[in-house]
């Protein structure tokens, strides 16, 4: 559980750029995309979503309510948002809207808190997390797009994640004493333990590719993100400077990892940031400060969305010379 304050709704916890100055040298291939990452901020006084360049430039902010509004996703198309509000009632509850915040849609209602979005590769679905009670475990639940036909799909579950080929689903569960990294069938069959990290896991993410499954871990005091193949072998802790790092999310061709970043001081910036895939260390995107910036996502490969200046990223597989 993050020491960090959240939304008081909020239940249970949470590119590569090709510097035109030559500091990178790339290599494999690459795409060139304008992509976005949507992501939460504080910055104008409650927790509202907010859309930049995969650079950092053109941040906009697309809700504005006095409730919190948090926990963004991306649709697959790029062209929709999922995000987490109590704006109707207190009682947090998923909606959705278009990627510049217009035609917003509410999914689900009912007294019991729903957050974690995650939209299924096809965009035909959204698995969430349903928490009951503070004092009672969560579960996983799917519903399609438009909000209609929920299903239960796992009890003692938490912060879905589905798998490329939206065969599988990774979640949270303390099932076998603290939060491990899970793998349950789309169908809700075949249930196998991922991770063993001696550690308490949040927030897993499935590559594009779907061979590995990036989280985070506390170690040490400290939140960390690792990345783990998604048979549970050749776990690798990707950072380890005394800060907390939470919510991983991978660049449409898992070259690099956007996630945020905080000292652990009440109160004190949060700012999102990327690193390579291997945990070498890109950029800082968001403004710092007083900022508080949280839970980036990527858009996809191909959006229509893209900068106002046309910004243009490079993302790609790549290796880092250092010369």
């Amino acid at each position: 559980m993050r020491s960090k304050p959240i939304p008081r709704f909020l239940l249970f916890a949470g590119l590569c750029v090709c510097l035109t100055s030559g500091e990178l040298v790339l290599k494999h291939a690459f795409a060139v995309n304008t992509a976005r990452i949507v992501f939460t901020s504080m910055r104008d006084g409650n927790y509202e979503i907010y859309v930049m360049d995969a650079v950092g430039g053109n941040q906009e902010r697309l809700t504005n309510n006095p409730s919190d509004d948090l926990d963004p996703d991306w649709s697959p198309d790029g062209t929709k948002i999922a995000f987490v509000t109590g704006r109707d009632g207190g009682v947090s509850q998923i909606y959705v809207m278009d990627a510049d915040g217009k035609n917003l849609i509410r999914l689900t209602d009912g007294p019991r808190h729903k957050w974690g979005p995650d939209w299924s590769p096809d965009g035909g679905k959204i698995a969430f997390t349903v928490q009951p009670a503070v004092i009672r475990e969560p579960h996983i639940a799917v519903m399609d797009a438009d909000g209609r036909n929920r299903e239960r799909l796992e009890d003692r579950a938490s912060e879905p994640s589905w798998s490329p080929d939206g065969g599988e689903i990774a979640f949270v569960s303390t099932r076998d004493g603290d939060p491990e990294i899970y793998m349950i069938g789309a169908d809700g069959q075949g249930l196998e333990r991922v991770t063993h990290d001696l550690a308490s896991q949040q927030r897993p993410a499935f590559s594009p590719d779907g061979r590995r499954i990036a989280y985070m871990a506390h170690h040490e005091g400290f939140g960390h993100i690792s990345v783990v193949d998604s048979d549970g072998r050749n776990l690798q802790r990707l950072t380890h400077n005394q800060d907390n790092y939470w919510d991983p999310a991978w660049s449409p061709d898992g070259g690099a990892i956007a996630y945020w970043t905080w000292d652990g001081i009440e109160d004190g910036p949060a700012t999102i940031h990327l690193m390579t895939s291997n945990g070498r260390y890109i950029r800082q995107l968001s403004d710092g400060g007083n900022a508080q910036d949280y839970q980036p996502d990527i858009s996809p490969v191909g959006l229509a969305v893209s900068p106002v200046s046309k910004t243009t990223t490079i993302w790609g597989r790549l290796k880092i010379l250092f010369e």
